[in-house]
């Protein structure tokens, strides 16, 4: 049976590893479902998601150099997100002044955290080694006298 990208293929968990799962397939083929590929949300341990000997159905995503790349998570329907509860409508005063609610500020990643940091400790150093070069000059001027 030869693999072909798009196919639909019924498997075996053979093993489980730190980047993925390696599926059995027909034909005494095996193929690797990458971590990234196993579900639709984050998956930090595929052992949370699968078992060793467990059936799977998998997709074929690629055939490269006799590697088979899988997926099992572009089988399954996407999560829905939740909506926000439908807008009542009213009718509109003209009287009334609206002015849209300002929406508060995004919590700042850890990168944003780091990079204050960073520029608040080099602000920092660099007064520090301004006082110290004005010290230093001072002193070796008054000794050239």
């Amino acid at each position: 049976m030869e693999l072909t990208v798009g196919a639909i293929l019924d498997g075996k968990v053979k093993s489980i590893t730190n980047f993925g799962a390696f599926i059995s397939l027909p034909d005494n083929k095996t193929g690797l479902v990458h971590i990234s590929e196993v579900a639709n949300t984050y998956v930090s341990d595929v052992h949370a998601h699968l078992t060793e000997g467990q059936d799977v159905k998998v997709l074929v995503l690629s055939t490269e150099a006799g590697k088979v790349n899988l997926s099992i998570k572009r089988l399954e329907q996407a999560p829905q997100r939740e909506d926000r509860a439908p807008r009542r409508e009213s009718t509109p005063n003209p009287h009334a002044t609206r002015s849209a609610p300002t929406p508060p500020p995004a919590p700042k990643t850890a990168d944003q955290l780091f990079e204050e940091k960073l520029k608040q400790f080099m602000s920092e150093s660099d007064s520090k080694i301004s006082s110290i070069r004005q010290y230093s000059d001072h002193r070796t001027k008054s000794r050239r006298r």
